[in-house]
C-alpha cells in the first residue's frame, strides 16, 4: 500500500504515487506532494493538450509547455492553458 499524504493540489489525505513520475527535482516533488488521483486527473488534463493542440512530447518547446501547465495544474503556480470548448459538439464529419 502507497504511503498517504497530504496532497498539495486538493489538500485531502490519500495515497502518494509509488514512484517518480520522472527523474529530477519535479519528479520527487511531484512524488512527494501529489496525491495519486490528482496525478492521473493531471495525466487527462495533459492528453487534452496534446491532441487540442498537436503536441510531441519530443518537441523541447512543446515539453516546456507541457511542464508549465503541469505547475499550474498541480501547484498552482502560474496561468494553465484553456482548452477552448466552445465548438465541442458542433462539428460534424
Amino acid at each position: 500500500m502507497s504511503d498517504v499524504i497530504e496532497c498539495q493540489r486538493c489538500e485531502q489525505k490519500l495515497p502518494r504515487l509509488e514512484k517518480p513520475p520522472f527523474g529530477g527535482a519535479l519528479g520527487k516533488k511531484i512524488h512527494e506532494q501529489i496525491c495519486q488521483a490528482c496525478w492521473k486527473a493531471w495525466v487527462a488534463s495533459q492528453n487534452q493538450l496534446i491532441n487540442h493542440y498537436g503536441l510531441s512530447t519530443i518537441n523541447q518547446e512543446h515539453q516546456q509547455f507541457l511542464i508549465q501547465n503541469m505547475e499550474s495544474f498541480l501547484f498552482g503556480k502560474g496561468q494553465q492553458t484553456q482548452i477552448d470548448t466552445s465548438l465541442q459538439g458542433t462539428i460534424s464529419h
